[in-house]
């Protein structure tokens, strides 16, 4: 056998299988992709794309003119100055804040207040907690009545505090 086949012969056993490296590998992504983040992710960006197309004819076919009725101007894109030679487009920022300013009061308008008074409503028909005490664990209010018996003298050896400050064992009474 020649040096090289020999090498090759030695290194198979140091290298995987691609198919033991990509197999965990895809089945992972498999996982990452079937989750319902990922699908929900995917339904929110395209139902953002829509709206967002529906926003923009919102602002260009009806504030756009509105705004212009009022001020004379019906595209602020095209408004600008020079300063030293150098062009400021400050229009098309104007466009991009009022679509802004429409995306953001549709959105809280159409679905936050909305989905708020809703919630509100919900939980008018549940009881409200009592603000004024804590909610206690099992555990909490255990030690305490253990801790208020002890101080009462009343403990389950039947003793009360010992000479040292700590409390006193009793052993119990031999059964007949």
């Amino acid at each position: 056998m020649s040096g090289w086949q020999s090498a090759a012969s030695r290194g198979r056993g140091v290298v995987e299988t691609p198919t033991r490296l990509i197999g965990p590998g895809l089945r992972g992504f498999k996982q990452f992709l079937m989750r319902g983040n990922i699908v929900d992710l995917a339904v929110a960006v395209v139902i953002g794309t829509a709206f967002t197309a529906v926003v923009k004819s919102l602002v260009d076919n009806m504030f756009t003119p509105l705004i212009a009725a009022i001020g004379g101007e019906p595209d602020f894109s095209k408004l600008h100055f020079k300063i030293n030679g150098s062009v400021f487009n400050y229009g098309q920022f104007l466009n991009d804040v009022i679509s802004f300013l429409v995306v953001a009061a549709v959105i809280y308008f159409v679905i936050v207040l909305p989905i708020a008074k809703a919630n509100e409503m919900r939980r008018r028909g549940e009881p409200q907690a009592k603000a004024d005490e804590p909610a206690v664990s099992d555990e909490t209010r255990l030690l305490t009545e253990i801790r208020d018996l002890l101080a009462a003298g009343n403990g389950p050896a039947g003793g009360g505090i010992g000479p040292a400050g700590g409390p006193t064992y009793t052993p119990p009474a031999p059964r007949a």
